[in-house]
């Protein structure tokens, strides 16, 4: 006699788990969680790695001593770990989750997984809005240029996806319109800094290539406040992704104002970058690495690749920051030119398997 396994709806385990927040409801798939803990981990690890290593050598267990304020053996290493090194290896994590949320928007909103804010144009808009205030403003106010690199962001994002529109988004299209609008933007930037004097031309050249070198506190509290507005925004918006990356026909017989939420998803994934160009200068790649990895963890749904996501951003930013600071250590490398040299290879790998 044969017998049959029981495949009854009470035996079958989902390849989903639910998580519930009060009366907020998300579906993650089952390898989240693992791979939650094990990014986490590995970020923490590397978060100390990052704060011991510079010129001035400190153990591990004094990092950790002096971020919580507790004494350690050299009474310097206080100053040095929260006033020097914590504020940037913040930042550049703050970074890495801004710009790989903004990556995994583009990605799910124009259904094309080589979409990222640098490669599309966004980044080198942001840029060029705010070099051109720093050009023509008499007194320059810090506190407006986040809303310009915003302006600036949107403007490009949609003029990408206008440009690209033909009845539809071809993938190819829409890389070559981004990429022709950052070779604009560049060039825009390029001509803006022949305006400006010697010495804050190079400081912007510098920021422009991509630096957190000198990162303050005061940059910290601003990208923790701009993540703070849109991160729970995009999280609420996952299963509207969900629905959008597979097109806008699914969606509309979902009954979904797919113009309305794309505009939305559009503007936070510009904010996004706008917060990165603001305080870290124009990064290109993180935003379009970061959300292969995570989608390789842990599958293409928004729910879970959001949450990887931000921990993929933030390892390969932190992971950046100290690779430039050891390669020609005394001397440093700008941080957009060392995550250039990681994901440059990874992108032409990828169109070269698509053209074939």
């Amino acid at each position: 006699m044969t017998t049959h396994a029981d495949t009854s709806p009470s035996t079958v385990r989902p390849p989903w788990v639910v998580i519930r927040l009060r009366r907020l409801s998300f579906r993650v798939d089952r390898r989240v969680p693992l791979a939650v803990t094990l990014l986490v981990l590995v970020l923490l690890v590397l978060l100390v790695v990052s704060v011991s290593y510079g010129d001035y050598n400190i153990s591990p267990l004094d990092v950790i001593r002096a971020t919580v304020g507790l004494e350690t053996s050299d009474p310097n290493d206080r100053l040095v770990v929260r006033s020097i090194r914590l504020p940037r290896i913040l930042v550049s994590l703050l970074v890495g989750v801004a710009l790989a949320v903004s990556g995994i928007i583009m990605q799910g909103v124009t259904r094309n997984d080589l979409a990222d804010p640098g490669l599309l144009g966004v980044n080198a808009g942001a840029g060029a809005v705010v070099v051109s205030y720093l050009v023509f403003a008499s007194e320059p106010n810090n506190a407006v240029v986040p809303w310009l690199a915003f302006a600036g962001a949107l403007g490009v994002s949609m003029l990408s996806y206008v440009l690209a529109w033909r009845g539809g988004i071809s993938q190819l299209r829409l890389v070559l319109v981004g990429v022709g609008l950052a070779s604009l933007g560049s060039s825009v930037i390029s001509f803006l800094l022949t305006r400006l004097q010697i010495d804050r031309a190079q400081d912007a050249l510098i920021w422009l290539t991509g630096s957190v070198y000198g990162s303050q506190w005061g940059d910290v509290r601003q990208l923790v406040t701009w993540l703070l507005v849109l991160l729970p925004a995009v999280v609420l918006l996952a299963r509207e992704l969900n629905a959008l990356s597979l097109g806008d026909l699914p969606a509309t017989s979902l009954g979904m104002r797919i113009g309305l939420k794309r505009l939305l998803l559009i503007a936070a994934s510009a904010g996004f970058a706008a917060i990165t160009v603001t305080v870290a200068g124009t990064i290109a790649f993180v935003g379009f690495v970061a959300p292969h990895i995570a989608r390789r963890l842990v599958g293409p749904s928004h729910e879970g690749l959001l949450i990887t996501g931000v921990l993929v951003g933030a390892i390969i930013m932190v992971g950046a920051d100290l690779a430039s600071r050891w390669v020609i250590a005394p001397a440093q490398l700008p941080i957009g030119v060392t995550t250039a040299l990681i994901g440059a290879p990874y992108f032409a790998y990828l169109l070269l398997r698509r053209t074939r």
